[in-house]
């Protein structure tokens, strides 16, 4: 057992979510500019972290006891109870993005990575205490998409509140989620493959949902196309180099 190691890992795989948050302490003037290259950079990480390593991690969770017929229609089912959610969430606190809504997007967005994170402070905890190199692993990785994630919680609360602390606290309260995660597979839980793949494709699922119907769209709406297809896209070289390095 690494139990130590273990927490520490997740530890500052969920701490550095904050990281994303010293965006805004850097930028001395808020810009148009910033807030649609951010929110385009967000989409693009969010939508493809779903599709090439949130989905492939279900599949690979749910093969363990399934075969491949199965694991498919598993899959595709929390998948889509994911993004189902989402419109739900949707429905029920509609969004014109305006600067009277990004505080909510805000916290939206911080919920549902809260959601996110838990249960891969679930999965670095468990992976490292049976395998440390892939711990670590799994740790780079993690620590890679967070920080993109600190940036889509801070940003639209900053945005609106103006208030540099608030955008911090908030980011925070996101960050600490990973270790709780760790904290709750210590003291409670025996994930099993089977709720891990559930999870992870329900989670893939709002993250589609909100980066192609919220995030993507509303940023197009300010017309500044270039900035919003160059973030987006970078959002996805990160994603890739993530998944093809660790």
């Amino acid at each position: 057992m690494n139990t130590y190691l273990a927490f520490t890992l997740s530890s500052i795989a969920g701490l550095s979510t904050i990281i994303g948050a010293f965006v805004i302490f850097m930028t001395k003037k808020k810009t148009l500019n910033f807030l649609v290259g951010g929110i385009s950079f967000a989409a693009g990480v969010m939508f493809f972290l779903s599709i090439f390593d949130l989905l492939p991690e279900s599949f690979g969770f749910l093969s363990h006891t399934y075969k491949y017929v199965p694991t498919i229609l598993i899959g595709l089912i929390s998948l889509s109870f994911g993004v189902c959610l989402s419109i739900i969430i949707d429905k029920l606190f509609p969004s014109t993005f305006d600067e009277k809504t990004l505080y909510k997007l805000g916290l939206i967005t911080m919920i549902g990575i809260m959601i996110h994170n838990i249960p891969e402070g679930i999965a670095t905890f468990i992976t490292t205490n049976e395998n440390i190199k892939l711990g670590i692993s799994i740790t780079i990785a993690i620590t890679m998409h967070n920080i993109p994630e600190g940036i889509s919680i801070a940003l639209p609360i900053y945005y609106y509140t103006k208030s540099k602390k608030k955008a911090f606290f908030y980011t925070f309260i996101c960050a600490v989620s990973e270790p709780l995660g760790a904290l709750i597979a210590y003291l409670f839980l025996k994930p099993t493959f089977i709720t891990l793949g559930i999870i992870y494709a329900i989670i893939a699922g709002i993250m589609i949902h909100i980066s192609m119907y919220e995030l993507f769209p509303n940023a197009i709406k300010y017309k500044r196309y270039k900035i919003t297809y160059f973030f987006y896209i970078l959002g996805l070289v990160l994603v890739l180099i993530n998944h093809f390095l660790f």
